[in-house]
């Protein structure tokens, strides 16, 4: 969990300061979870997914450590993501990417302009707002 956190912190401005309380429920309510290692024990890859398993599945927090990028490591995160039954099976995936547009359009998806993103945020719910599993 320290090595999920540390990756996080270090290659992603959007999941930094996550507490492991918070990453344990991340992880708990999550369908697939897929991860890549160096061979020294390094954490260097991660992502998730959450589904219904028929109709709609979403990628999160979707990174690559900066030094591992160009490798063919983080297509092979997304397919193995996407692969998985609970993903597989659905007829719609989405993810919300920040700069990594042209890296998902290679893969196949596409920008969608008939949607837009909404967003309500809640402080109280957060994980590190006090709740149960910090």
């Amino acid at each position: 969990m320290q090595q999920l956190q540390r990756l996080l912190d270090q290659h992603c401005f959007w999941a930094r300061n996550r507490s492991l309380g918070g990453l344990h429920c991340m992880l708990r309510g999550s369908r697939a979870i897929v991860t890549a290692w160096r061979q020294d024990g390094t954490l260097v890859g991660f992502g998730r997914a959450t589904s219904d398993g028929i109709y709609r599945a979403v990628l999160w927090d979707v990174v690559i450590a900066n030094d591992e990028k160009g490798q063919g490591l983080g297509r092979r995160l997304v397919e193995t993501l996407l692969s998985d039954p609970s993903v597989a099976g659905c007829e719609r995936t989405y993810l919300m990417t920040s700069q990594s547009r042209g890296f998902y359009e290679r893969l196949g998806f596409q920008s969608v302009t008939t949607q837009n993103l909404m967003r309500l945020d809640n402080p109280a719910g957060s994980p590190e707002s006090g709740n149960p599993g910090d």
